[in-house]
């Protein structure tokens, strides 16, 4: 039930910032904008960019709804341009979502038929029903991706080696190969960053540098 309460207050707030700019559409671009996950819809009410935004979006949707003839087509031309209207359009709305995965989402649903590509930009329902289940597709594939790079530590680890040798030989080629076998004891994660970070990697190597030296330092008498 509280859900249910929160949703509504949700509701009656979105409607009271939408309603004086679009008084005609104010009930239905309510309606489709509280499909949205409960959080998103919680920033949107403190975020005004966002919303204005969305309201965009789905006020694109509607008008789409209310004439598909938009979307017909006499020749070759206008079939591939009204695919790529289609995939605009459907880019729209699926990332109201704000799932992180947009662009790849849309490829996905785009794959289908042009008729049910059609019934997605006119049914919000359904729409949100594709895009949880695009979403769960793309996140399983990710943890599939990691399993498999978990195998292949050995090779990654040979890769990662490889470039961060080229970076060292840069700044200290005379040391590049001891510096190199000193950072390579860092965890994987960590010399990702130092490749992405040149700050990082320079702090690392003079670190390295300065036990180096300290090796090399022959023992007082």
């Amino acid at each position: 039930m509280d859900e249910a309460e929160d949703l509504e207050t949700l509701g009656e707030k979105l409607y009271n910032l939408i309603l004086p700019k679009h008084k005609e559409n104010a009930g239905k671009l309510t309606g489709m904008l509280l499909e949205l996950p409960g959080p998103v819809l919680s920033q949107m009410l403190q975020d005004k960019a966002m919303l204005t935004a969305a309201l965009e979006k789905a006020l694109r949707a509607l008008q789409l709804a209310q004439d598909p003839s938009k979307g017909t087509c006499k020749d070759e031309d206008d079939m591939s341009a009204s695919s790529d209207s289609l995939g605009e359009q459907l880019f729209e709305l699926v990332d109201v979502y704000n799932t992180g995965y947009s662009q790849k989402i849309t490829g996905m649903l785009l794959e289908q038929h042009k008729d049910a590509v059609s019934n997605l930009l006119s049914d919000p329902k359904l729409l949100e029903e594709q895009v949880n289940f695009a979403l769960k597709t793309l996140k399983e594939q990710n943890m599939e991706e990691t399993d498999i790079s978990d195998t292949s530590d050995a090779d990654d680890t040979e890769r990662l080696g490889e470039k961060i040798f080229s970076l060292v030989e840069e700044m200290d080629p005379l040391h590049a190969n001891d510096i190199t076998g000193m950072l390579l004891e860092m965890e994987p994660a960590a010399l990702q960053q130092l490749i992405s970070d040149h700050t990082m990697l320079e702090v690392a190597v003079q670190k390295a540098q300065a036990a180096l030296d300290t090796q090399n330092q022959p023992l007082s008498t």
